[in-house]
């Protein structure tokens, strides 16, 4: 017996309806605030394993060519997707982002801490889950 073992180029993954998008679509979206400034990026989703609702976009946000970004998580329920920019939108201004809990890379947070969950939904006023 043969097994197929080709990518997922052109796999059914890749596919977008109006209300539907695969998680690997959603990353390298342009995410704005209310008044259109560009914020950054979805860098990645955090999803919950049990429900398998998203938890967390992690933005990436500054830096040049991808050297020095920050990366934010921000509550997934905060972001609606805006087609006509072809981007999220959260109602957050660039000063809030900048004040708010974020991470480098190659020092990633512990997402099992919950002190660190509850820092996230503490800044922007979210509920708070259970890990």
């Amino acid at each position: 017996m043969q097994s197929s073992n080709r990518g997922r180029e052109g796999d059914a993954s890749r596919s977008e309806t109006r209300t539907l998008i695969a998680a690997s679509k959603v990353e390298g979206t342009a995410v704005y605030n209310r008044q259109g400034e560009a914020l950054g990026s979805v860098y990645d989703v955090m999803i919950d394993k049990r429900s398998g609702d998203v938890a967390y976009a992690v933005m990436s946000f500054g830096g040049f060519l991808g050297i020095g970004n920050s990366y934010h998580p921000v509550p997934w329920s905060m972001l609606d997707y805006d087609e006509s920019q072809s981007g999220y939108v959260v109602d957050v201004n660039k000063e809030m982002l900048e004040k708010a809990p974020i991470f480098v890379q190659g020092q990633e947070p512990s997402w099992a801490d919950h002190s660190y969950v509850r820092q996230i939904d503490d800044y922007y006023g979210s509920s708070h889950r259970s890990l």
